[in-house]
């Protein structure tokens, strides 16, 4: 059998983000809680990265930070080689809690250009942007219907359509997909596969979901227990070309899926890493 391939750095692509030395604690009138210990990784322009660890691993805690919405206590994060010191221009950042993010009284076209209005383009390349979003999510016949008219399934598309519009450097994916049924959830998977493909997206997905994040990704961060560290860096070797049926029926698919799950498993144990 194959032995899954441990991997600290991507290989011959330029760096887009770096964490390093990454620790976050929390202070509380009863005293102080590490929630990330020590994380450090790279992702590579055109790279699509899964983060995964056991619940309550501070996946999310480790995102904000990345995004620029936590202050870390220690350590750095670049993007593009610049500190990242608050939110950045260059990063879109889609939510599990799309109901929210999505305002209910615009329609699904207002929505998408509303990061838009900033930007110093005309009306005609906005509405060539826009229109364009939305026919790479499935949405070019709902820009006149309002979020609250459509399934949760298409509200994310609706979401994931304002952050490419956005055209950013690096997509961030706080476990988008974890609100909707299994089906729709296989076809949003299908459809940040094809972007991330298709269009070269550099992609940073957060997920609880083993299977999802070897479905997704060319590389998984397995973090381990709280306080967070890096468990391993494991390199997806699949093809890129990718489907529900046959990629998961593959044996190096379910080999991938094992040797995270073992991980996460011993992660919660306090064990290190299995060696590849």
């Amino acid at each position: 059998m194959t032995e899954p391939v441990s991997q600290r750095e991507p290989l011959l692509r330029d760096t887009l983000l770096r964490v390093d030395g990454l620790r976050k604690v929390y202070e509380s009138d009863t005293g102080s809680v590490e929630a990330i210990a020590d994380i450090g990784f790279t992702m590579a322009v055109g790279e699509l990265v899964c983060v995964v660890g056991p619940s309550g691993c501070g996946k999310t805690t480790l995102l904000k930070c990345i995004a620029g919405l936590l202050t870390p206590t220690s350590g750095r994060i670049e993007l593009r080689g610049r500190p990242v010191t608050g939110p950045q221009p260059g990063m879109a950042v889609v939510f599990q809690e799309y109901g929210r993010s999505l305002f209910p009284w615009l329609t699904v076209r207002g929505n998408v250009v509303l990061p838009l209005r900033h930007k110093r383009m005309s009306r005609a390349e906005r509405d060539s942007v826009v229109d364009d979003a939305l026919e790479a999510v499935g949405l070019g016949h709902a820009g006149k219907s309002y979020p609250w008219q459509l399934s949760g399934g298409m509200q994310q598309r609706v979401a994931l359509a304002r952050a490419l519009a956005y055209h950013p450097d690096v997509l961030i994916m706080d476990e988008p997909f974890a609100a909707v049924d299994a089906q729709t959830r296989a076809d949003l998977q299908d459809l940040v596969r094809t972007l991330h493909v298709e269009r070269g997206m550099s992609i940073l997905f957060v997920t609880h979901d083993i299977d999802e994040s070897v479905y997704l990704s060319e590389r998984v961060v397995v973090l381990s227990t709280a306080p967070t560290r890096v468990q391993e860096i494991l390199t997806v070797d699949l093809a890129p070309e990718r489907d529900q049926i046959t990629t998961r029926a593959l044996a190096r698919f379910t080999e991938l899926r094992t040797h995270v799950y073992a991980n996460i498993q011993r992660a919660k144990r306090g064990d290190a890493a299995t060696p590849s």
